[in-house]
């Protein structure tokens, strides 16, 4: 058995036992205790002390089975609370009654996660821990000071009245024994006072514990010196589609040990979700996916990657990932695309039409000047509008001046000079492909203006000499469609074929498909079936910039009711 496979049963056992525990805490709690064992305990120990042996065999119930699910995903936070709650799990137990079964279980459990204290190494967000002390802190002394001065003013509220420090010890007591030191409301009002310490320091108490649980936020983007590097590497040896988009300055870095291996990613929430494959030499691969694993535990992350060549899904099932296909991108080969004959019958009439009307195409190298990215920008806005959306991000370039400047722009004129529609071209660098990026034209275009504008890219990079011309993707575009497909693929293939109104899948698909490109499958590669929610939740994050505008315009077209 691999240590990892041992490792995981390992973990997957303490979480299973720290819930068992939880729950006999719980029950334990509220059960009377065995007489023949409590009956010589009265002779050691007053009732109260009894009690707050319940009290705390509750609390630290509870509170277990909030951690068990930390446990598993190897937090140290979790593992520090865990055997401190144990340790006063084991005393509680035999001072409220002597169950030293119940005290036997936690120190079995106690024993485990001593022996496996090594693999928990996930770390919790700082400032986040930080935050929940604090607030930890502050509540407890909130509600002090709450219950004190509420205990010292309400007079005639409760059968005796208090002085301050009564008040104080009343509190207290509150919180460390069963009976509230014998408290009596005499009226409504009073006995609201005395929930609402409870209410307000439970609340504050969960608060704290989420604050100490939560994954590493990154708040800091790559320096300048790591996006030097992440670019030396990606110009060396990129070769996608999408190798251009993991220099862009919404992505974070991660390098191999060696130093020469670059994974580009996005963390949000409890996802780190690469772009594409690693990009780097191929002897190289498995040692920086596998330090990334380690790096993304460490931080309390999911890795994943997004859109992934089938190149090397075997080894990335071999480390543990699973794998789903999301799509086909669409490539054009140059060599053979042509606008004669029967192959160009349905573009010809569009370019001849506009070519007569005093339509042009042309083509700009960068550096781009300000006055084409200001009239670009004009045809950005007029889109961005028509389409009810923002900028997409991640795995998309967005408009900036700085990201477009140092493109090629392919532009269409009208008959006034006027731009009415363009697209960018960005690199593969080891391929002898292009690929186009942004695609954006004003509402009101003449009818077959895409078309020439594709057709004339498709022409004059030919005549540059390149292979082929990437199309994009097209999201689940063959997903689910073979019999022997997985499940879940299934179940994407019925949203593709049910839910077009959502997003227009299948329009943009058959709009490719008339150029005759080759399709080629994409994947998205995650740890575990449990982990994917996360995953996809990190991953709409990243493609919006963590802007829900425009998946909230489309939710509602999508229920508007159909004239």
């Amino acid at each position: 058995m691999t240590s990892n496979l041992k490792t995981r049963i390992g973990l997957w056992s303490i979480s299973l036992l720290t819930y068992v525990v939880g729950v006999v805490n719980l029950l334990s709690a509220v059960t009377p205790n065995l007489h023949e064992r409590s009956h010589w305990l009265k002779e050691f120990l007053p009732f109260e002390i009894r009690a707050d042996g319940h009290i705390f065999a509750a609390l630290t119930g509870f509170i277990l089975l909030a951690l068990a699910t930390n446990l598993s995903r190897r937090k140290r936070v979790a593992w520090l609370l865990t055997i401190g709650l144990l340790i006063i799990s084991i005393f509680s137990h035999l001072i409220k009654g002597w169950d030293y079964e119940e005290s036997l279980l936690s120190g079995i459990l106690l024993v485990q996660l001593i022996l496996m204290r090594h693999v928990f190494t996930a770390q919790s967000d700082r400032p986040s821990i930080a935050t929940g002390v604090k607030v930890l802190i502050g509540a407890f002394l909130f509600t002090l000071a709450y219950g004190t001065i509420g205990f010292y003013l309400l007079d005639g509220k409760f059968t005796e009245n208090f002085n301050w420090g009564e008040a104080l010890l009343q509190t207290l007591a509150m919180f460390f024994t069963e009976d509230n030191w014998g408290l009596r409301p005499k009226t409504s009002f009073g006995q609201f006072f005395a929930n609402s310490i409870y209410t307000i320091a439970a609340v504050t108490f969960a608060f704290a514990v989420i604050m100490l649980l939560q994954p590493v936020f990154l708040r800091h983007s790559a320096t300048a010196k790591e996006r030097q590097k992440a670019k030396e590497i990606v110009q060396k040896y990129g070769c996608s589609s999408l190798a251009d988009l993991t220099i862009l300055n919404d992505k974070s870095y991660f390098f191999s040990p060696s130093g020469d291996s670059v994974i580009a990613y996005v963390p949000k929430g409890r996802g780190a979700i690469a772009l594409g494959d690693a990009i780097g030499p191929i002897e190289d691969r498995e040692e920086v996916i596998v330090s990334f694993q380690q790096f993304c535990q460490r931080n309390d992350w999911y890795p994943a990657f997004y859109q992934t060549l089938p190149d090397h899904l075997h080894l990335y099932k071999s480390l543990g990932f699973q794998v789903i296909k999301i799509g086909e991108e669409a490539i054009i080969d140059l060599k053979k695309f042509t606008v004669q004959g029967k192959a160009g019958k349905n573009f010809r009439p569009s370019i001849n039409r506009l070519t007569k009307l005093g339509y042009q195409v042309s083509f700009y190298k960068p550096p781009i000047t300000d006055e084409l990215l200001h009239q670009l920008k004009s045809v950005s806005d007029e889109w961005l509008k028509m389409v009810k959306g923002a900028e997409k991000h991640f795995s998309l370039g967005w408009f900036h001046e700085a990201y477009l400047r140092e493109c090629e722009i392919v532009v269409v004129h009208t008959p006034d000079g006027e731009i009415n529609a363009f697209a960018n071209i960005i690199q593969e660098y080891q391929l002898n492909e292009v690929t186009n990026d942004m695609m954006r034209y004003r509402p009101d275009i003449e009818n077959g203006t895409m078309d020439f504008l594709f057709t004339s890219m498709f022409q004059h990079f030919k005549q540059e000499g390149y292979d082929s011309f990437n199309f994009g993707l097209s999201a689940l575009a063959g997903v689910g469609d073979h019999p022997k497909s997985r499940k879940l693929e299934k179940v994407l293939r019925y949203l593709y074929e049910h839910l077009n109104r959502f997003y227009n899948f299948q329009g943009l698909h058959a709009y490719k498909e008339k150029f005759h490109p080759r399709w080629e499958s994409r994947y998205l590669v995650y740890p575990s079936l449990t982990a994917l929610p996360d995953v996809v939740v990190a991953l709409i994050r990243a493609d919006s910039g963590d802007s829900f505008a425009e998946y909230r315009h489309r939710l509602l077209d999508y229920f508007k009711p159909e004239a």
